[in-house]
């Protein structure tokens, strides 16, 4: 039973490396469910402070992946409905079948959104450009974090060894 716990935590902390890179998974979610079943293992004592910081760190950092889009519109000379279009253009890149739908769909939320703004093609062009930027660096900060999952849980992995094999 232990083993097979530990391969399902492993496979999950895997998945949110690749969430991390992969916006159709929630990276950052993912790793901390890895670390939860790690520490539904029979001899690992659970640590509620330990889970309830990670978790706490994983809902702040899943929202701030959907936030921070907006906010590198906003950063190079987006409007509101600019901000607005690209939230959109993420969450229906989310879910579409298209491939890189989610760098494309912010992209062009937030440059629709500039053009209904009455904005002029070359604001709404780097409006654009923001979102995408800070498509990026919601995808780098995702990934930094689930590493850091990553780490915690080869730790910990490494201080019940004995107790799982």
């Amino acid at each position: 039973m232990e083993i097979i716990l530990l391969i399902v935590a492993s496979i999950f902390m895997i998945l949110g490396i690749l969430g991390s890179f992969l916006p159709v998974l929630p990276g950052v979610p993912l790793s901390w469910i890895g670390l939860l079943i790690f520490y539904l293992i029979p001899g690992v004592g659970i640590n509620y402070l330990f889970l309830g910081i990670t978790l706490a760190v994983a809902i702040l950092f899943y929202v701030l992946n959907l936030i921070i889009p907006a906010m590198g519109t906003k950063k190079f000379g987006g409007s509101r409905k600019g901000m607005i279009g690209a939230t959109i253009g993420l969450i229906v890149g989310i879910f579409a079948p298209i491939p890189f739908a989610i760098l494309i769909f912010p992209f062009v939320g937030a440059f629709v959104g500039e053009i209904l703004n009455k904005s002029d093609s070359k604001t709404a062009g780097k409006a654009a450009f923001g979102s995408f930027v800070g498509l990026l660096a919601s995808s780098f900060m995702e990934f930094i974090v689930t590493f850091a999952f990553l780490i915690l849980f080869l730790y910990q992995f490494w201080n019940y060894k004995e107790f799982i094999f």
